[in-house]
């Protein structure tokens, strides 16, 4: 019978199982991730980036950032590294779990704030202050 090309191809129902649950757990990182990364993203507004998601070898979701940007202070304009930094801190903090990460940032953005709020009182009631 030539022409003819008789296979079965046998599904071990064991390599499936895995095959299944390996799949679970990409769509479960992925999703966990990615709703911690788009809090950050949605409350840092024009200072968050793109939302990046790291995989292993396997292909399986392990970790995420969002790049933001932190100010500086600038002593011309305290009240938008002000701004800013209230920005950088509720991005930060905006997911329902933090990581110790998240944490850092939100110090980091702390300190400015501090630095600018320093440098609006040193200068209340001069030129440089537009709201008194």
């Amino acid at each position: 019978m030539a022409g003819i090309n008789l296979f079965y191809n046998f599904t071990n129902p064991i390599e499936k199982q895995k095959e299944q649950q390996k799949n679970a757990l990409i769509k479960k990182n992925y999703d966990e991730i990615y709703a911690h990364e788009l809090a950050h993203k949605a409350a840092g507004g024009s200072l968050a980036g793109s939302i990046v998601i790291e995989r292993n070898s396997d292909g399986i979701p392990f970790a995420g950032h969002v790049d933001i940007k932190m100010p500086s202070l600038n002593p011309n304009n305290p009240d938008k590294t002000i701004n800013d930094a209230n920005t950088v801190i509720r991005s930060a903090m905006a997911p329902s779990d933090p990581s110790d990460q998240d944490y850092r940032v939100a110090a980091q953005a702390q300190s400015i704030k501090m630095q600018a709020q320093a440098v609006k009182d040193k200068n209340v009631g001069n030129k440089l202050d537009y709201n008194a």
